[in-house]
């Protein structure tokens, strides 16, 4: 698993709009990049939203928000244009960056073990570096908590 002070595993993947968007696309910007398991369903989308709608705030402090899921590219976009989501959305179909940032793990589940999608948050500061991790993240009040995390890096 990744820990404070590391850099960020590098990532290039394509957003909605099929745009390739990568870690150093963003130099001299902190980074908001949370995991999320599946387009439209009810916690995915409270906290879609709820950090969309935070937006400018987390611009404040010089930070962009990325969410990042297995979707595809079409998913992510009709999730975004569905609920007026104005964060990107980044598709991992394969799993390579989940599997990078740990949130892909295995659960006994009904005694057999399942690889499961851990909801998770990092926060990537303007050199690359890893801040803050919050691994099983509760979608309520979840903007809140980050954007609070954020003004004191």
């Amino acid at each position: 698993m990744l820990e404070v002070e590391q850099n960020a595993p590098n990532f290039c993947l394509p957003d909605a709009d099929m745009e390739m968007v990568s870690l150093s696309s963003f130099k001299n910007k902190k980074i908001v990049f949370y995991f999320y398991p599946k387009d439209d369903t009810p916690g995915c989308t409270t906290q879609a939203l709820e950090l969309s709608d935070s937006e400018d705030q987390f611009a404040k402090f010089n930070t962009v928000i990325l969410g990042i899921s297995r979707d595809d590219c079409i998913s992510h976009a009709s999730f975004r244009d569905k609920h007026g989501i104005s964060s990107r959305l980044l598709s991992d179909n394969e799993g390579e960056i989940c599997e990078k940032y740990g949130v892909l793990q295995k659960k006994e589940i009904n005694v057999e073990i399942k690889i499961c999608f851990t909801r998770s948050t990092f926060i990537i500061d303007k050199q690359s570096v890893l801040r803050h991790i919050f691994y099983g993240v509760s979608v309520q009040n979840h903007a809140t908590r980050i954007l609070e995390a954020i003004k004191n890096i």
